[in-house]
């Protein structure tokens, strides 16, 4: 006795609903003991951001060591998007943090900097200091209030700045495509198949410049445009096979990302920047043996200033460890009593 037409029905109605009842067990309507409906997905660990500009502003930095080189102090003013172009989903199609990422370029570079990007904190203090209610540890007498005073001079001052924006945005520069199908037209379970390809060429431009912050003389100007590319692959199969319809298709596609490409560009201007002050001869530098990233303090994820002699286990290279500190990665803090 052959099977009615509605049992063939079931039978995939049932094998549908058992998946469905399988994905759904990964998501409960009551919270667990943890206080959440679901954990979240993805265990990547925290890592670095360089571009391939990041491991010459190590040769700056180390090259400035090893001779002895003074940096001026710097400060990173505004480095605004002046494109005006909106994505899709409403926000800015550029960042508008490429005034942070030169303050990492300069970093990486070994620069002395001094903040004036954002002050806001340090002019409230300043205001509260001046009314005397910023405490600070004293004995209270007179030669030692208890309370913060303000010093002549205490801020020390810039010697140059970066100022500049990002100025284009152009899209779809150059586009190219192909399409390839094809199938069977002679039999009864004619098999069919589709093959696509996209590319895609965009870029994005960058004009900054350095300011003598006491004569206002704007002593160099850098401008560079970095071109983005996009791809997308994509195949499907449709077949007839014993009375059964199959269609399958895959894809893969990826679009460089673009705020990489801006702090590329901003890494590369701070390069030409500060090799122009460190007067370095060119990238040969990278090659003195002298100049190499030991137990420093910068590395690929800034610069800092020790608080305490510990670099030889905690310095710029450290930092950069993306199993460093991970509850998953790191043995020492998987073995801790937490």
């Amino acid at each position: 006795m052959s099977p009615s037409p509605i049992s063939r029905w079931l039978k995939p109605g049932a094998a549908a609903c058992a998946a469905a009842a399988m994905l759904s067990g990964c998501i409960a309507p009551v919270a667990s003991n943890a206080g959440l409906y679901a954990t979240p997905i993805g265990n990547a660990p925290v890592t670095a951001n360089p571009t391939p500009y990041s491991t010459a502003l190590f040769c700056l930095a180390d090259y400035a060591r090893t001779y002895g080189l003074p940096s001026p102090r710097i400060a990173v003013g505004q480095i605004a998007d002046y494109t005006g172009t909106i994505s899709p989903d409403g926000g800015r199609q550029i960042t508008g943090g490429a005034s942070l990422m030169a303050t990492s370029a300069l970093a990486k570079s070994g620069a002395i900097m001094v903040e004036r990007f954002d002050t806001s904190v340090s002019e409230l203090e300043l205001r509260y200091a001046n009314n005397k209610l910023i405490g600070d540890e004293g004995t209270g007498d007179l030669a030692d209030p208890g309370y913060r005073r303000i010093i002549a001079g205490q801020v020390p001052g810039s010697d140059f700045y970066i100022v500049g924006g990002i100025t284009e945005v152009n899209y779809n520069i150059r586009s190219a495509g192909w399409d390839f199908g094809g199938g069977q037209a002679d039999t009864e379970t004619p098999f069919s198949g589709v093959f696509q390809g996209r590319m895609y060429v965009m870029n994005v431009a960058l004009d900054l410049r350095l300011v003598q912050t006491t004569s206002l003389e704007i002593v160099d100007v850098v401008s560079y445009q970095k071109q983005i590319i996009g791809r997308e692959i994509s195949a499907g199969v449709f077949d007839f096979l014993n009375g059964n319809i199959f269609d399958i298709s895959a894809g893969e596609g990826g679009f460089e990302p673009v705020q990489l490409a801006v702090r590329s560009l901003v890494e590369r201007a701070v390069i030409e920047f500060m090799a122009n002050l460190y007067g370095a001869p060119g990238p040969e530098i990278c090659l003195d043996t002298q100049n190499e990233l030991l137990r420093d303090t910068y590395g690929p994820t800034g610069n800092y200033y020790p608080a305490y002699p510990n670099t030889e286990t905690n310095n710029g290279q450290t930092r950069a460890d993306p199993s460093r500190w991970h509850d998953r990665r790191d043995g020492d803090v998987r073995r801790s009593r937490y």
